[in-house]
């Protein structure tokens, strides 16, 4: 099982709305690099929840449901999308400041590319930041 962080910008889709919906497509991913980060979900993986623009802070964990095909909103028919189902939420939402003042994670993506969308966590740094969140296990 691999790990990742998706972002949204909250007024857009939030943590509520995931939670609401359960399950949902994520669309609209526009990045090459971000797609191709979609295109590597599989089945099972898990994925932080990020507040983008205002928030800035992983919120909770979402689960791939269903593997990357067609975005049909992508009229070129390059992009794709994974559906994501709610999993639980961050007992305490784990600012991007705090990850970034850790220097066990300025070697993330989330850091170091702070405009891609979709990326990957490893398997230390999800530990680290769940163990932030206030959750016991990686779940």
């Amino acid at each position: 099982m691999r790990t990742w962080l998706v972002k949204s910008e909250p007024t857009k889709w939030s943590w509520q709305d995931q939670t609401t919906h359960g399950t949902t497509h994520w669309d609209g991913v526009r990045n090459h690099q971000a797609a191709n980060n979609l295109k590597a979900m599989r089945l099972g993986d898990r994925v932080f929840f990020y507040h983008s623009v205002e928030e800035r802070r992983i919120v909770g964990i979402v689960e791939v449901v269903r593997e990357a095909y067609p975005d049909p909103s992508d009229p070129s028919g390059r992009f794709v999308m994974v559906d994501l189902r709610a999993v639980a939420p961050l007992a305490v939402p784990v600012s991007l400041d705090q990850i970034k003042a850790d220097p066990r994670l300025n070697h993330l993506a989330l850091v170091r590319q702070s405009r891609l969308s979709v990326l990957p966590v490893d398997d230390e740094a999800w530990t680290l930041i769940c163990s932030l969140g206030g959750l016991t296990n990686a779940v």
